[in-house]
């Protein structure tokens, strides 16, 4: 998937969630703000303080998944903002539901 130089880290993780995921509702937080002087808060060298976010998420794709089986596909799906620069990542993600 191309990404455009343009698009803050949390505009890409809305846009790769959204695809892959296809999800009824979708929030995608930056935290960054909480953790600064933090290990892991590069205070925006290179990311614009993006490195800690919390996604809640539900979609019918999470039916019948384990909570370690949701977590490993966003982790998965996450895997090259994660290598690029977010250091923490919050999940809540649930299927329609729960």
């Amino acid at each position: 998937m191309a990404q455009s130089a343009e698009q803050t880290v949390r505009e890409r993780m809305e846009s790769k969630l959204t695809t892959a995921f296809t999800p009824q509702f979708l929030k995608v937080i930056d935290e960054s703000h909480k953790h600064a002087g933090h290990a892991g808060h590069d205070g925006g060298a290179g990311h614009g303080g993006e490195t800690h976010f919390r996604v809640q998420m539900i979609s019918p794709g999470f039916s019948g998944k384990s909570r370690i089986e949701r977590h490993r596909a966003v982790n998965s799906l996450l895997a090259e903002e994660i290598a690029g620069g977010v250091h923490a990542l919050a999940l809540e993600i649930k299927a329609p539901g729960e």
